[in-house]
């Protein structure tokens, strides 16, 4: 039996990850154990850490955080037919979703348990550390866009045929709307998006027809008369203020009038895990609650409906196999899907994950923060 480490939260709110031995979790039925090479490091880690207690209460500590693996399969479960001892493969580690809840499920280790129906095998000559940047992003634009609760676009094609609706990707840089703005046009939609201008030529590479910059005071009047006399499918929201924005679009356009949200109305960035904590989290939570109420009042006027997205509700539901299984492996082996955005190493070995956790607090763009291992 091969041994196994992990990088554990030992407590609710501790202010210290840990490296230490892991048991080896055999897989059971559906599951596969793969052998990590590259994980990615995502804001949600940070958050569970400091806030876990509010946005994943059900825990069971000690846990292992983290969602992106890359790595080989090294044991296959019953009933498991997709995927070969020795094959390179990604996927995301939903250890964390309250279905799930166990520590052999998360991506912080030597060997983590994966759902083989949210893993997808590798192309030959995608490096590990390129392929660690795709599942938990491309989950949660996977969910926005085509769960029924939330925005259900058509599929996804290796042959998508245009059907004349557009999708406003608020947020395209980013590691969600990198994979936002490639999923929508692989369905058939043109899409609209923002970023930096740093950016645009970037996004508009993965399929953007049109990007505008986020910051520009005129931005939602430049972009509502972009789409004027075009029908839009609704909006995927990255970052802070992009639900505001999208919705005030959305209103004054023809079609579905729905926002996808992939963040909070606010960040939680600076409440710390240990002293000061409910000095920091007050405020939050207010400007949380005020804005929440302000931004459903504002949708409601405007005829716009709106739901938060949960990155991983996709394994319960048919997203999960339509993206790893039906469409993802063919699309990067041919090359119409990119590992997007760029990965950024940070170091090598679990205890670089902590530091690839601070430095993303600081901020990154256009880039993915990855630990090998």
């Amino acid at each position: 039996m091969p041994n196994n480490t992990a990088l554990w939260l030992p407590a609710k709110r501790a202010t210290a990850l840990k490296v230490g031995p892991a048991p080896y979790t055999a897989p059971k039925a559906g599951e596969i154990v793969v052998r990590v090479h590259a994980v990615a490091v995502n804001p949600m880690d940070r958050l569970m850490q400091t806030v876990g207690d509010l946005i994943t209460p059900y825990l069971a500590y000690p846990f292992v955080l983290g969602s992106d693996v890359a790595g080989e399969v090294v044991e296959i479960g019953e009933g498991v037919t997709r995927f070969r001892l020795g094959e390179r493969v990604l996927g995301h580690a939903v250890g964390s979703d309250k279905a799930r809840n166990h520590a052999a499920e998360g991506a912080f280790q030597t060997h983590a348990v994966l759902l083989a129906h949210m893993a997808a095998p590798m192309p030959e000559d995608m490096p590990f550390e390129a392929a660690a940047v795709l599942p938990l992003a491309l989950s949660t634009a996977a969910c926005g866009l085509f769960q029924q609760d939330q925005l259900a676009l058509d599929p996804p094609s290796l042959a998508p045929r245009r059907n004349g609706k557009w999708v406003l990707i608020w947020g395209a840089s980013t590691s969600v709307g990198c994979n936002a703005v490639q999923l929508a046009v692989a369905a058939g939609y043109q899409v609209v998006a923002t970023a930096s201008p740093a950016n645009f030529d970037y996004v508009k590479s993965l399929g953007a027809s049109l990007v505008f910059d986020y910051r520009s005071n005129s931005v939602v009047a430049d972009i509502v008369a972009a789409l004027r006399g075009h029908e839009v499918a609704g909006a995927l929201a990255i970052g802070l203020g992009s639900a505001t924005a999208s919705v005030a679009i959305l209103g004054q356009c023809q079609g579905k009038r729905f926002v996808a949200m992939a963040t909070p109305p606010a960040s939680f960035d600076a409440v710390p895990a240990g002293q000061g904590r409910i000095w920091r989290l007050a405020p939050v939570l207010m400007r949380m609650v005020a804005g929440s109420i302000s931004l459903a009042l504002k949708a409601q006027r405007r005829g716009v409906r709106t739901a938060m997205i949960w990155g991983s509700s996709l394994l319960g539901n048919e997203v999960g196999p339509m993206i790893y299984e039906a469409f993802l492996p063919e699309a990067l082996a041919s090359g119409r899907y990119v590992a997007a955005p760029a990965p950024l190493v940070v170091g090598h070995g679990l205890t670089h994950i902590v530091q690839a956790l601070e430095r993303q607090r600081r901020g990154v763009s256009a880039c993915k923060l990855v630990v090998t291992l």
